[in-house]
Formats: structure tokens, C-alpha cells, sequence
């Protein structure tokens, strides 16, 4: 069929972008995302613009695909509902949705990523490591009526995001549309995650009574940098010297954390004195946990602290690679809304990724550039999907796990990772005084390159 030799045109060229074309598919079938909003806000039968619509919308736009809402409504001639209509549902989108949305995503994708051997290696044998971060979304425009004569940066939100770093996942968002909130009050969503073996990684300021007493009481673990002013005990061990790390000296002892109910709670207290402060100006960094020693010693504690750092790679893919805060959309669930899609499409892209780790091992994988890929991917899906229609992707929603992994593979395998290498550079050399010309307020480059001006 003609249809069929188009499609294997863009296998041969670009297979890549048919996969995540194809992944797209699957993570966010319409059918699945349809049921999830109705379960969320209920069903109506004079809804015209359906929430899978509304995801695909702002895809293109967080995909780079298109550069806004507007302009993603204006190529698609297909939308039931005006422009306005557009804006203003997207400005109802509750919360919610788009913590479903992230963790469908998450459910859908997983799967595939363990079957195609794709995921890393994990962090914690016997546990399931997650990485838990706030993110506030930067400043809006100032397009909405009480924001016009505001001199200060409208912030439309913030978000805590729990990462899953062996499969490379966003499993879980918080959404929150008051960006002034302390990250603490938004704990409470998360404790009722919490699963037995979980390992909860967070910075300090996660670092509550509450939120470790919260984890211990459902048999989960954590590895928290300590608060200096947010917890209380009476009793705790003499200190251990138990080796040292590539960048500092380990001790250990034993504190017992009260509540003020009186009750306790026995947790490893890791020191690590640094060898070069860090660029903090801290010298000494102290990680507690209620890890079994047997399980992780206290290097390994200081390890998994360590990795907390993917969970900040994630926020830098979604605002260089993708564009997860859309500076036009003022309204708090509309602006949400975007980081969730923003948060779903960096799960696809996982997951393409792991296709590129079961293919070409590990190594080779990890020199793959996220950029250089969404890049030929944001120019190469417009033609795809002029060439191919939405109607032959259909089947792909209802595929297997081991299908999709499958497929999924054998279009990594034809990639030529080459045009998606790292790019690599030297150490940053220190910037020069800039003292010459202080007078003048331009200077020619071409006289300079000649020697014509000193």
C-alpha cells in the first residue's frame, strides 16, 4: 500500500520520530484519557471539546512543535469550538487531570520499559528508589486583567514531582496553584503513596517530623538530608567512623526522633565532612534514613542522596528540551496543565530512550543528546503527521506490552545514534577583564580581527 512505503520512507530516515510518534499513541490513547477526565470531573454530553483534545493541543506546544496554544488551534481544522472556547477550558482543567494524566503515562509506559530491557540499573537492589522535588513555574505574561499593572513576576504555580530515576519517569505530580505554599503543606498526597520497600530521596526541606514518621509508619524507607531547625530526640549514639567516599570522611550514629505525641523513631544519622565545601559554602552534609545498615551502608546512603541530582536533569529537559512553562497561559490550572503534558511527553521520551538502551547497550545510549533528538523529532512529526493520518496510529493505543516493546526496539535498532551525539567540550576557561574600549560604545569586530583598532 502507498500509505505502508510512506511510513517505512520515515522508518528508513528518521525512525525515531516514528517512534515517538507511535509512543505518543500509546502513552496517551484518546479512549484512555476520555475515561480518565470523566472519572475526574464527571461525564457531560454537551462537553465539545474533549480533554484528549486538549492534551493533544498542548503536546505540539510542549514538543516544540508549535510555539503556542493559538498557533497549535489554528493548524488544526478539525476543533469543534472557537479559539476562546479553547483557552478558556484550559484554564478549567482541574489539577487533577493532569496528576492522572503524568501517572496513566507512567502506568502505560513502565511497563514496556522493563520488558524491553530498557530501564537502568536499580539504585537500591530489593527497593524501589523515588526522587521527590518542588518545582515552581516561572513568571507568566501579564495578558490577564489583574496582572496588567503588577510590577512583580505573576507566578502561576508550583509542583512537587516524584521521579522513579531507574526507568527515567515522572510517577507522580502534585500540582499546586498557589505558587507562595510551602512545599511541606503538599506532603500528605504523597505519604498516601507511600509503598512498602519504597525508598523516599528528598533534600532538606522535605526534612519534616511528620513526612519521615509518615514514611516509617507505612513501612517505606528514606534518605533525607537533615533540617537543622525542623526535628527534635533526646537520645542518640556515639559517633562512628565508618570510611569515606571520593569526596569526604563518613561517620554514622544512631538518633531517636520524637514526635510530640512521645512517640520514637530510630534513624541512621550519615555525616559526611567534605574534602572542598560545596558551592553552598557547606562543609558538612548529614542524610538520615531508617535503611537496615545490612542494607545499605553509609556510603551507599550518601550515594543514594547523590542521585537525587537526576530528579534536577528531569527540570532541565522539560525547559530546554521541551517547553513545560508556557509564559502566555496566566491561569494557574492552564499553566499546571502544561508542565502535566510537559511531564507526560518526558515520559515518552523515556521511554524512547529505554528503547535505545535495550538496543545499543547502556553506554552508547547515555552519549545520546535529549536535545538533538527532540530536535529532529520537532521537525521531522509535522510532515509525519501530514503524511501518515491520525487514523493509522489508532491501533497502536491497543497494542500489547510486548508488542509495543517490540516495535519499539526494532526502530532503535535502525537509529544512527551518531546524529544524536553529546557534545562534548574542555573545562570551562576563566572570562578575561574586559578593560579595553571603556570609553566607546561600540567597537567594529572586523577592524579588531585585523589588528585595524587597539
Amino acid at each position: 500500500m502507498l500509505l505502508d512505503a510512506v511510513l517505512e520512507r520515515f522508518i528508513a530516515h528518521s525512525p525515531m520520530a516514528v517512534a515517538i510518534r507511535g509512543a505518543f499513541e500509546y502513552a496517551l490513547d484518546p479512549g484512555h484519557l476520555d475515561d480518565l477526565f470523566v472519572r475526574i470531573a464527571g461525564d457531560r454530553d454537551d462537553r465539545e471539546l474533549l480533554f484528549s483534545t486538549c492534551v493533544d493541543l498542548m503536546a505540539t506546544v510542549v514538543c516544540r512543535v508549535k510555539p503556542s496554544a493559538h498557533a497549535a488551534y489554528q493548524a488544526d481544522d478539525h476543533l469543534p469550538v472557537s479559539v476562546s472556547a479553547v483557552y478558556a477550558r484550559l484554564a478549567r482543567v482541574p489539577t487533577a487531570a493532569g496528576r492522572e494524566l503524568v501517572q496513566h503515562t507512567a502506568e502505560r509506559l513502565g511497563p514496556v520499559i522493563r520488558a524491553m530491557g530498557g530501564a537502568e540499573v536499580e539504585p537500591l537492589p530489593g527497593y524501589r528508589v523515588k526522587v521527590l522535588d518542588g518545582n515552581h513555574l516561572s513568571k507568566t505574561q501579564r495578558r490577564l486583567k489583574p496582572l496588567r499593572d503588577v510590577i512583580a513576576g505573576p507566578l502561576p504555580g508550583q509542583a512537587l514531582v516524584v521521579l522513579d530515576p531507574a526507568l527515567g519517569l515522572a510517577i507522580d505530580v502534585i500540582p499546586c496553584e498557589d505558587a507562595h505554599a510551602q512545599e511541606r503543606s503538599l506532603l500528605d498526597p504523597i505519604l498516601a503513596t507511600v509503598d512498602e520497600n519504597d525508598v523516599w530521596v528528598a533534600d532538606r526541606n522535605f526534612c519534616t517530623t511528620g513526612f519521615l514518621f509518615g514514611i516509617a509508619r507505612r513501612n517505606g524507607s528514606f534518605v533525607i538530608r537533615r533540617h537543622a531547625a525542623t526535628l527534635s530526640w533526646d537520645r542518640e549514639s556515639d559517633w562512628v567512623e565508618v570510611g569515606r567516599t571520593d569526596t569526604g570522611a563518613l561517620a554514622e550514629q544512631t538518633i531517636w526522633l520524637t514526635e510530640p505525641s512521645g512517640a520514637e523513631l530510630a534513624v541512621r544519622r550519615v555525616r559526611l565532612t567534605l574534602d572542598h565545601p560545596t558551592r553552598d559554602g557547606d562543609e558538612v552534609i548529614e542524610v538520615l534514613t531508617n535503611l537496615p545498615a545490612r542494607a545499605a551502608t553509609g556510603a551507599r546512603v550518601v550515594e543514594l542522596y547523590r542521585g537525587r541530582w537526576s530528579v534536577e536533569g528531569l527540570f532541565l529537559r522539560l525547559t530546554t528540551v521541551l517547553r513545560c512553562e508556557v509564559n502566555a497561559l496566566g491561569y494557574p490550572p492552564a499553566a499546571l496543565f502544561g508542565f502535566c503534558v510537559a511531564l507526560a511527553a518526558g515520559n515518552v521520551y523515556a521511554g524512547v530512550k529505554g528503547a535505545l538502551r535495550a538496543a545499543h547497550g547502556a553506554g552508547r545510549a547515555d552519549g545520546v543528546s535529549d536535545y538533538h533528538l527532540a530536535l529532529e523529532v520537532s521537525g521531522a512529526c509535522p510532515g509525519l503527521w501530514i503524511a501518515v493520518p491520525a487514523e493509522a496510529w489508532v491501533e497502536i493505543g491497543v497494542w500489547s506490552v510486548g508488542r509495543m516493546a517490540e516495535w519499539l526496539v526494532g526502530l532503535a535498532r535502525g537509529a544512527n545514534l551518531g546524529r544524536y551525539r553529546k557534545a562534548t567540550r574542555g573545562p570551562k576557561k576563566p572570562r578575561p577583564p574586559r578593560t579595553r574600549f571603556p570609553d566607546a560604545k561600540h567597537v567594529a569586530t572586523s577592524r579588531l580581527l585585523n589588528d585595524e583598532q587597539t
